[in-house]
């Protein structure tokens, strides 16, 4: 094996040479490329010939600064293809690669040696390639079989061979640390290198130890619908981040990172897997939250709840008056079966009900609210709704081209115009010259002079009111969505729908809209005034999809009619509300739906999977990966002093052991602020609130709902007693923040401990009392 590793560590050097030529050669190209951009640059004008006195002489200057803007253009493009490259070459001069197969396809004399690494790599006469890159059809030999037969899937068929040797290497800095020779998975030994390190403030490429499984998910080109029930740590949103760079590789040609998105559960998240497809040589896709879509519709019109308002409100408001009619709310305004009321009160609005706006002008009503609907409902009755006001906007557009003619003739416009500064007038002035053929003649005639300044006055007082009326802004949208908790039909009512409407009404009244409102009052307007899809985005991707409503996916669906969807999640951290006793978008039945379940959870050490996969229920499915550690430890406390001096000295324990970034977690962000407002006095410690938008290391106190998708090397559960955790749908939320650990996990609680712990065995953590 000496031998072995001496060949493998000259080929890593012969790599490292190739790299040094390539990149001395990039350099000196670029030196020329960036002297010819500003050479370019600078003499752009003096470069081309600019004559303007004849029609063809104007043609000529057009080609010509077309053809100095083309160059130059050009030798951009080149210049920045050739700094991608060189970015690239630093990477693999770090690491040029981590894996070999040797494979011998079926009928060829030869064995063909591979080696792959995070990007491909030819030789000096860029006839060879020297690395391939992950993302490459043979590729997949490595992460899909062990040695002996297999077989990968090529652009012109299948080939099929035998795998001879399947070897892993870590490479740092152009050194080779250590190389194995393994089976179908990624060995233990690389996984135990790369997982036993501290957690970084930005997820990494995890392309060196794709999984099997994680691999069917990355290279899946056959379902319209991947979704993907991964338990928590077992690599999913990794996963999906490489399958995103997978697809910009496989069709490279006809797909850009701006026909992706990713909706990520907030911010802070967002910051968190940022770096990933850059560290692959791709550009980031789009990333967004769905409450930052809702305000991008509704903000302005409402102040809109966020989901983490809404969780604090079902956490902390128990005992308040109206809260068990909030959460009936919750529930029904989150279903499919309030989708199809609103389908049907959609129908029935194409009859009667519509309610518009009265269009008025300086205190007139030019067109009542009632003459519109007139408009509306004069219309033939089979044309859909979107369309008939598409109609009845044409109408009114002409309704208010006659009005302006009438104002022209008013005395306001003469007052107007004689009330102007002068460059309101010379604004006005360039209108009126605009519409004469014969510039110098504009004021000559003092009569066509007061004609042309009246109507660009009243043009300028009506602009806005045209903008708003072909936007449908003359049909009122609010007063239909609370309407439809007025009406006493003969739908199928929830229990308690009386009290639903009532407190609905309430808060719509006060330009309240509540989140649980949110998706079906767009789902409302978008049914009546025309789908606004994005038929742009291709690829969507949906992360922590278990905390999404059945009515949101439809929604989303509608939204995005051309897009394949990455509905990635788990059902055992759905903590919001409306998925209590409903089904998640994870167990949603579609058609070309393809299902992937990751059982084995790589983020946490064996012994704090055993410990937390007791916690709910199926947990006997999940498999850890056999990465030893403590185990977790529960301390009792007498009470708050006793619990935030040892939590203190927890905090400095962990420290003095390596660890980068621990995570104090508390159940709400009421008690995060508590904690905070006292051990902010005793450590150096930062708060993290919905606002938060980066992930930095040192130690942070947050509520568990932001700590979802992130992993911290150690984690301080708050306040683990009865007193917080004893309710069945908090079940969820204790188990989400106990998964964030990696290596070392502490439980403190006062009086008694949460029953959540009392279902499991006594033997997967360590009892301490202080």
């Amino acid at each position: 094996m000496n031998k072995e590793r001496e060949k493998e560590q000259q080929r890593v050097d012969f790599i490292q040479d190739v790299l040094d030529k390539k990149m001395k050669q990039l350099h000196g190209n670029m030196g020329g490329l960036k002297e010819g951009i500003i050479e370019l640059r600078k003499n752009f004008w003096e470069d081309v010939t600019v004559n303007l006195d004849e029609p063809d002489d104007v043609i000529e200057t057009f080609t010509s600064i077309k053809q100095q803007a083309e160059l130059l253009a050009e030798r951009e493009r080149t210049h920045g293809h050739s700094n991608t490259q060189l970015k690239q070459i630093d990477k693999l001069k770090k690491s040029p690669y981590f894996g070999r197969i040797d494979f011998h396809e079926d009928g060829e004399r030869e064995t063909d040696r591979t080696y792959i690494g995070v990007a491909s790599l030819m030789d000096e006469n860029d006839e060879e390639f020297l690395i391939y890159d992950w993302r490459a059809p043979i590729s997949s030999l490595y992460y899909d079989y062990s040695p002996g037969r297999a077989i990968y899937k090529t652009p012109s068929g299948m080939i099929e061979g035998t795998m001879e040797l399947k070897r892993q290497f870590i490479i740092k800095e152009g050194q080779l640390k250590s190389m194995f020779d393994t089976g179908v998975t990624i060995g233990d030994s690389l996984l135990q290198e790369v997982l036993g390190g501290n957690a970084n403030t930005q997820m990494k490429s995890i392309v060196s130890t794709i999984q099997r499984e994680q691999n069917d998910i990355i290279r899946n080109e056959r379902s319209k619908f991947l979704i993907v029930q991964g338990v928590a740590g077992s690599g999913k949103t990794s996963a999906a981040l490489q399958r995103v760079a997978y697809l910009l590789y496989r069709y490279r040609n006809t797909l850009s990172a701006d026909n992706i998105m990713l909706f990520s559960p907030n911010p802070l998240f967002n910051s968190y897997v940022a770096t990933v497809l850059p560290e692959l040589g791709e550009d980031n896709m789009e990333q967004t939250t769905y409450q930052q879509y809702l305000l991008t519709r509704l903000g302005g019109r409402f102040d809109i709840e966020d989901p983490f308002s809404q969780l604090e409100y079902t956490l902390t408001a128990i005992n308040e008056p109206g809260y068990d009619s909030r959460m009936k709310a919750i529930q029904y305004k989150s279903s499919i079966g309030f989708k199809t009321l609103i389908d049907e009160y959609i129908n029935d609005l194409s009859e009667q009900g519509l309610i518009f706006k009265n269009i008025t002008f300086r205190d007139r009503t030019i067109l009542s609210a009632q003459d519109i609907s007139n408009i509306f409902y004069s219309q033939e009755k089979s044309i859909s709704i979107p369309n008939r006001l598409k109609l009845t906007m044409e109408q009114i557009i002409r309704e208010l081209a006659r009005e302006e003619k009438v104002e022209r003739l008013k005395d306001w416009v003469i007052e107007e115009a004689e009330l102007l500064d002068k460059a309101d007038y010379l604004k006005v002035f360039r209108q009126v010259q605009t519409e004469q053929e014969n510039v110098e003649d504009v004021f000559g005639d003092t009569e066509r002079e007061l004609q042309l300044m009246a109507k660009a006055i009243v043009s300028k007082h009506f602009t806005p009111i045209k903008r708003a009326v072909k936007r449908f802004g003359f049909l009122n949208v609010p007063a239909l969505y609370r309407q439809l908790f007025k009406l006493k039909g003969s739908f199928k009512q929830p229990d308690g729908w009386d009290a639903i409407c009532s407190d609905t009404i309430d808060r719509l009244n006060s330009n309240y809209m509540t989140y649980e409102d949110a998706t079906p009052y767009l789902y409302l307007q978008d049914q009546l005034e025309g789908r606004k899809s994005n038929t742009l985005i291709r690829h969507l991707f949906i992360d922590e999809a278990q905390d999404y409503s059945s009515f949101q996916l439809e929604y989303l669906r509608q939204l995005f009619p051309n897009s394949k969807m990455t509905i990635l999640g788990d059902i055992n951290q759905a903590i919001y509300a409306h998925t209590n006793n409903a089904p998640t978008l994870l167990e949603a039945e579609m058609d070309h739906t393809e299902r992937i379940v990751l059982k084995k959870s790589y983020r946490s050490t064996k012994q704090i999977v055993e410990f937390t996969k007791g916690l709910v229920s199926g947990g006997e499915m999940i498999e850890p990966f056999n990465r030893e550690g403590k185990k977790p430890v529960l301390m009792h406390v007498d009470n708050t002093h006793s619990l935030h001096i040892n939590i203190e000295a927890c905090v400095k324990g962990l420290k003095e052991n390596g660890h980068e970034t621990i995570a104090i977690i508390c159940k709400t962000l009421e008690e995060s602020l508590h904690a905070y407002a006292i051990l902010g006095k005793m450590l150096h410690i930062r708060h993290m609130d919905k606002n938060a938008n980066s992930y930095n290391k040192g130690v942070v106190i947050l509520p568990v709902y932001l700590a979802k998708g992130i992993e911290y090397d150690a984690v301080i559960i708050y306040n683990a007693s009865k007193e917080q955790y004893n309710r069945e749908n908090e079940r969820k939320l204790f188990y989400t923040a106990c998964t964030r650990a990696m290596h070392e996990l502490y439980l403190f609680y006062m009086d008694e401990k949460t029953p959540f712990i009392d279902e499991i065995s006594e033997e997967t953590y360590i009892m301490e009392k202080m």
